[in-house]
C-alpha cells in the first residue's frame, strides 16, 4: 500500500502528496529585528532543490512548512508519522489538514492526531457518485 492518494496541507504552499514525504522535522528560526524566534514543523520531500551561483551551487532536500508555533512542537513529528502509518494500512484517499489544537475538542478517532498544540486531521475524499464513471476506458 502507498500514500499516493493522501495529501498533506502545508502552511502556505498548498498540498504535498504524502508518499513524497521522506522526513518530518522541527527547527527554530532566528528572530528578526527584535522579534522572537519561532518554531517550524516541516516535511522533507524526496525532491532536491538547488540554489546559489555557478561557482557555488548547493543542492539540498526540499522542505515545506506545515505549522509555525511559538513553542517547540514536541511530539508533533511522531503524531504525524503515526497518522501516516495508520492511513497507509487502509488505502486512504483524502487530505491531512494541519490546524491549531483546541484542547476542548479531543481527538475522537483514528484519523486525528495531536501534539504540542498542533492537530492533524484526516479528511477523506467523498466517494464517487454512482453515475460517475471510473472505468479505465473513461479515464
Amino acid at each position: 500500500m502507498t500514500l499516493t492518494s493522501v495529501w498533506v496541507q502545508t502552511h502556505s504552499d498548498g498540498l504535498v502528496r504524502a508518499d513524497q514525504v521522506i522526513g518530518i522535522e522541527a527547527h527554530s528560526t532566528a528572530g528578526l529585528r527584535d522579534t522572537p524566534s519561532h518554531w517550524l514543523l516541516d516535511v522533507v520531500l524526496a525532491t532536491s532543490v538547488g540554489s546559489g551561483y555557478r561557482e557555488s551551487w548547493t543542492v539540498t532536500a526540499l522542505h515545506r512548512t506545515l505549522a509555525q508555533t511559538a513553542f517547540p512542537p514536541e511530539g508533533s513529528s511522531m503524531a504525524l508519522a503515526g497518522l501516516l502509518a495508520r492511513l497507509d494500512t487502509i488505502s486512504a484517499m483524502g487530505i491531512i489538514t494541519v490546524e491549531k489544537e483546541d484542547p476542548a475538542v479531543p481527538d475522537t478517532d483514528a484519523f486525528t492526531a495531536s501534539a504540542s498544540g498542533i492537530r492533524f486531521r484526516f479528511m477523506p475524499f467523498p466517494p464517487p457518485a454512482p453515475q460517475d464513471r471510473t472505468d479505465a476506458e473513461y479515464l
